[in-house]
């Protein structure tokens, strides 16, 4: 059965609550971040477990997509009362990143909820909290009999935060994902210290590199010419040097943000086999996330002149290499941004609208030509993804449903575009 409207925020009159005294969409967000769907080893059986459940409870059907062995991919559909136009995609990932539970005030699996209303858990904000708002919201639509125009997809990815197996880079070329004419979607954003809210309309892109710095061996007693430390130091200097001017670039602009400029990282060194042998070969790694506005084969050749000016014999290869330079459209001229700005407008909320600093499944949607957002309801909150103590605030969690529930009818109600199927003109 659907609850009446559950929330506070919202609820009115017909909130009801748990025995327990808790409203229940906190207490199926509770619910949902005990599921230890946390690397290495994410119990996945428990989340599609988890969410066959919620199908069933909101009457819609669910299709089960395996990707990869034990990597399930899921949807739910709210088939819209034109099902030709383009649809709605609310997607979340049902991973969460490992913890050191050394430095969590509470087990980061338990769901604890303290005096304040914080609830402490692994995926509190990244990104279980989104998940459980989608599914509150489209529950609290149909309790009150609204139908959206515009199917209304939820999608459920597994390995979002890992880069072994791919769950939705892999999924945008699968003949499933064409089914579902998706014409706008949401997606994760981040925390908000303040009052504003953040919206992300674009992503750095990732790019992992290994330098290769080959030199000549030798004994350590030794004054070896053109050794392989000798090129590593160049190869780190100049990545180095890059990352001070950048760091600089962003603190002296008023404008800018984290995913406005380039961000420069060492991460790994490897090389050498004894204190007293020199090494012929020594290697370092960078994790670079290079803004959507960067010339990126200009951007590499800079990178092969590094390599050339550091010496002979320097290869360099990629783990990860994003290319995308796509990003959505924030002009209030486009139908979708224009539905979601002015929603949030009556709301009284403020956007500030940025490039994400990190990497989400958006920039695999944006690829391939479907504009998404990135968003999170999450202001008056600390950001702390991947971070100790990870939380949500119960009443933050329960006024984000509310606006969801805006947001979907909003979105699943702009009018057909003159391009699109439309039975009914």
């Amino acid at each position: 059965m659907l609850p009446d409207k559950d929330g506070p925020s919202g609820g009115g009159p017909c909130s009801t609550q748990g025995s327990s005294g808790e409203d229940p969409s906190v207490s199926l967000f509770r619910e949902y971040l005990r599921l230890k769907t946390v690397h290495p080893e994410p119990d996945y059986d428990a989340a599609l477990r988890f969410l066959d459940r919620i199908a069933e409870e909101l009457d819609l059907p669910m299709k089960k997509i395996e990707l990869f062995p034990r990597r399930v991919l899921t949807i739910m559909t709210w088939e819209g009362t034109n099902p030709a136009l383009k649809s709605i995609l609310l997607n979340s990932h049902t991973d969460v990143v490992p913890v050191y539970q050394e430095h969590w005030k509470y087990d980061a699996f338990t769901a604890v909820k303290d005096a304040e209303g914080n609830i402490y858990g692994r995926g509190a904000q990244d990104m279980k909290s989104v998940t459980i708002q989608y599914i509150q919201a489209i529950r609290r639509l149909k309790a009150e009999g609204s139908q959206p125009v515009r199917t209304v997809h939820l999608m459920f990815v597994p390995d979002e935060e890992v880069g072994g197996h791919k769950g939705m880079e892999t999924f945008v070329t699968h003949p499933e994902f064409q089914k579902l004419n998706i014409g706008f979607a949401l997606d994760e954003g981040l925390a908000s210290p303040g009052e504003a809210f953040t919206v992300f309309y674009g992503e750095r892109n990732p790019w992992w590199i290994t330098i290769h710095c080959p030199g000549n061996p030798g004994h350590g007693s030794r004054f070896v010419e053109n050794t392989a430390a000798e090129k590593l130091r160049s190869i780190i200097n100049s990545f180095m040097d890059f990352r001070e001017t950048e760091k600089q670039r962003l603190n002296m602009s008023q404008c800018f943000t984290l995913g406005d400029v380039t961000t420069v990282n060492m991460t790994m060194v490897q090389g050498g086999v004894a204190y007293n042998v020199i090494p012929a070969e020594m290697e370092v790694s960078f994790d670079l996330r290079i803004p959507p506005t960067v010339n990126l084969q200009g951007f590499e050749k800079q990178i092969k002149l590094w390599c050339k000016e550091a010496g002979e014999g320097i290869t360099y290869e990629f783990a990860q290499k994003h290319m995308n330079q796509n990003v959505t459209s924030t002009e209030e001229s486009d139908p979708w941004w224009n539905a979601f700005s002015t929603t949030c407008k009556a709301m009284n909320m403020v956007l500030e609208k940025e490039i994400f600093p990190a990497a989400t499944d958006s920039r695999f949607i944006r690829a391939v030509g479907i504009p998404a957002v990135g968003f999170s309801p999450m202001n008056r909150t600390p950001i702390l993804l991947h971070d100790h103590n990870e939380f949500l605030n119960e009443q933050v969690f329960l006024s984000g449903i509310h606006v969801y529930q805006r947001l979907i009818l909003a979105l699943s109600s702009v009018p057909a575009f003159p391009d699109e199927t439309n039975p009914f003109l």
